[in-house]
């Protein structure tokens, strides 16, 4: 999912772990009538969605009020590391998968396991369970997940005589055909900071973010020939197919799909949905000259790409822990997480996984090819800092605007495994 955050560094894990341990009024241990502050992030959760966990967990726990507060993924890391140490924490909090880790391995959230079964059990995603794990405990759940797939102009593609790869070369070199053959749009939409879209090229090639030893220390891989040959691939996408900004993030890169900007453009499965809003407004309807495609492999298939999604926990400090769980268990439930489906985004439960809206068979077939093969982030609690730096971000930045990739892996893999090993 877009999952971006913000330049600022996350406080160390010692710091929350520190806060959460200090003073501040006793949480109550039955339910209370309250308010219950629950922060969501972004546009992704849907209305219907907000509605009903409103309405159920209010006419659930007479006299308590549920509020929401949508929060902004943009230094999303750092206001989470403030706000959950503070003595005016929310109780609810969405936070990315890969920002999971850093929550969870600080004292921050509140352990999860004498809910777990109701919240779903073995049923939960399991990569999502252990992204939101720390030491064989879950403390934030999986809300919803998505993979990428490529979306491609329909009409473009037969303009410029190109067709549907079957291979991540072929794809590269599509984009750049199609930039050529149609003046003033891109091939690919690529801006500069969309390091999520850049991550199949580095593992597709073989090469990786980090691995770590066996003696629990990281070591950043992204100057290793294989990941500079993903980089490769990634600016010639980014300095030749693609017109997006150089400096630019992913946030809205439907517009300028659905605008006709662009020929191509790899999102998570629930921006189909972004696309064909106000089509109606369109001279041609957008659904009719939409396909879509999973990004191909090196050698074929579906490539690895990125499992973007969110998981969700409860604050150390709550003071509502009781209320909170109950409304956790309502942002887990059935009925919930089918109104999450509804939008195209990907349960939290496996069960639940053909309620997946899409507009085809073909699509729904699409994504869960994509999701057969996603892929995460480093499983370090460290992580989080990586992002919250912004040093992938920095890296493709100046990857598009055509530096020496060598040079820039290495200084980002040094700066990678000091964060890592910190």
């Amino acid at each position: 999912m877009n999952r971006k955050l913000g330049a600022v560094a996350l406080v160390g894990a010692s710091a929350v772990v520190l806060a959460g341990c200090a003073g501040g009024g006793t949480p109550n241990d039955t339910p209370e009538a309250a308010e219950l502050r629950v922060w969501l992030v972004g546009a992704d959760t849907p209305q219907e969605a907000r509605d009903y966990l409103v309405t159920t967990f209010e006419d659930e726990n007479p006299g308590s009020t549920l509020v929401i507060e949508e929060q902004q993924w943009t230094g999303l890391v750092d206001k989470l590391t403030t706000s959950l140490s503070s003595n005016d924490s929310p109780d609810i909090v969405e936070m990315g998968n890969t920002q999971a880790p850093a929550f969870t391995s600080s004292g921050a959230l509140l352990s999860l396991s004498d809910i777990e079964d109701q919240l779903g059990g073995s049923d939960l995603l399991p990569g999502f369970v252990q992204a939101g794990s720390w030491d064989d405990t879950l403390y934030a759940a999986p809300y919803y997940s998505g993979s990428r797939v490529v979306f491609y102009n329909t009409a473009m593609y037969e303009q410029a005589g190109v067709a549907v790869p079957t291979t991540l070369d072929e794809y590269v070199s599509n984009g750049v055909a199609l930039a050529e053959a149609l003046p003033g749009v891109s091939g690919v939409y690529f801006p500069g900071k969309d390091w999520y879209n850049a991550l199949p090229f580095i593992w597709e090639n073989g090469g990786e973010i980090a691995v770590q030893g066996s003696d629990g220390t990281w070591e950043a891989q992204l100057s290793s020939p294989e990941s500079q040959a993903g980089l490769a691939q990634v600016q010639e996408l980014m300095t030749k197919a693609s017109l997006a900004p150089k400096d630019g993030d992913e946030a809205e890169g439907w517009v300028p799909f659905r605008t006709e900007q662009s020929a191509t453009y790899s999102a998570p499965s629930w921006a189909y949905w972004s696309i064909i809003a106000d089509e109606d407004q369109a001279a041609t309807p957008v659904a009719d000259i939409t396909g879509y495609f999973a990004l191909p492999g090196m050698e074929g298939g579906a490539a690895q790409v990125f499992a973007g999604g969110s998981n969700v926990g409860i604050s150390a400090k709550s003071q509502n822990p009781e209320l909170a769980k109950s409304a956790l268990e309502i942002m887990l439930s059935d009925e919930y997480q089918t109104i999450l489906a509804g939008a195209g985004l990907v349960p939290a439960k496996v069960s639940l996984g053909d309620k997946v809206a899409a507009a085809t068979p073909e699509l729904a077939a699409v994504i869960a090819e994509a999701a057969a093969n996603a892929k995460l982030t480093p499983a370090s609690p460290n992580w989080a800092d990586v992002e919250a730096q912004g040093i992938m971000q920095d890296l493709f930045v100046n990857i598009a605007n055509g530096g020496d990739i060598g040079a820039l892996a290495a200084d980002a893999d040094a700066k990678i495994t000091d964060i890592l090993n910190g």
